[in-house]
């Protein structure tokens, strides 16, 4: 039977890598990635250099798919990343079908790790449950961008005996919760803390955490709003992209 290998690679730096997801890339004949274009061509970089690093066989391919993208209108956001999950399980789908030999073991290389804001598990159960395709999949856990941020900044991700919440711009959007103290926000393309300067908070950001392109900043909200903003705006033109995540805080 065909196996499928799941593995969180970690936030941007190699040394993120776990003995766990070694061991597992040591397993793989087939390496499958994904190519987000040029300007992300950095992502497909590091993937490869993880896979050159850690693997100790020479058996192994990598097979370079193009990836689709999601439709940027203004219209429903959940149907935009159904309908982006439906393209990425078709080509998921080609690649275990014609690319991967009975008994062998295809691995996806997935940034931080597969449980957060990643819908490879979804689609790869997708798959298996559609009963088209035989195989055995297994997931590996990798360190998030939420533990390389707060580790960066050297700060708790919790206060004591206190919840708290992950979400994205979106849900920032709708306030701070009134049943938390910390909130940590992921792929907020609007700088929706600006909503919330008013508010007595502490927030610590960083892009491209964990990569040698790193930027962090940390204070009060209030403080540093505008130049998060700045150097955000200048980081994205220059890069082509923006890769970041912040945690907001209510002062204990």
């Amino acid at each position: 039977m065909k196996r499928i290998l799941i593995i969180g690679i970690g936030a941007g730096n190699p040394d993120y890598m776990t003995v766990q997801a070694i061991n597992a890339l040591n397993q793989a004949d087939v390496f499958f990635v994904m190519d987000k274009g040029v300007v992300k061509e950095k992502l497909v970089a590091l993937r490869k250099e993880i896979i050159e690093r850690f693997v100790t066989h020479q058996r192994y391919r990598i097979v370079e798919a193009k990836s689709p993208e999601r439709r940027r209108d203004e219209g429903d956001y959940t149907s935009a990343v159904d309908e982006l999950n439906r393209d990425k399980q078709r080509i998921f789908e080609g690649l275990i079908a014609g690319e991967l030999r009975e008994g062998e073991c295809g691995a996806f290389l997935v940034w931080g790790d597969p449980s957060l804001y990643d819908s490879t598990i979804r689609i790869i159960e997708a798959i298996a449950n559609s009963g088209q395709h035989r195989f055995d999949y297994e997931v590996i856990p990798g360190i998030t961008s939420v533990q390389a941020l707060t580790a960066r900044h050297r700060v708790p991700l919790n206060l004591i005996g206190r919840s708290v919440e992950i979400t994205n711009g979106r849900g920032l959007a709708e306030g701070f919760p009134e049943n938390v103290d910390s909130v940590v926000v992921m792929l907020d393309a609007k700088n929706t803390y600006r909503q919330l300067i008013d508010e007595d908070l502490d927030i610590y950001w960083g892009a491209y955490v964990g990569t040698p392109d790193e930027i962090l900043i940390s204070g009060k909200l209030r403080d540093v709003a505008d130049e998060i903003e700045r150097v955000r705006a200048e980081a994205r033109r220059t890069h082509g992209w923006i890769m970041d995540t912040y945690l907001l805080r209510r002062p204990e």
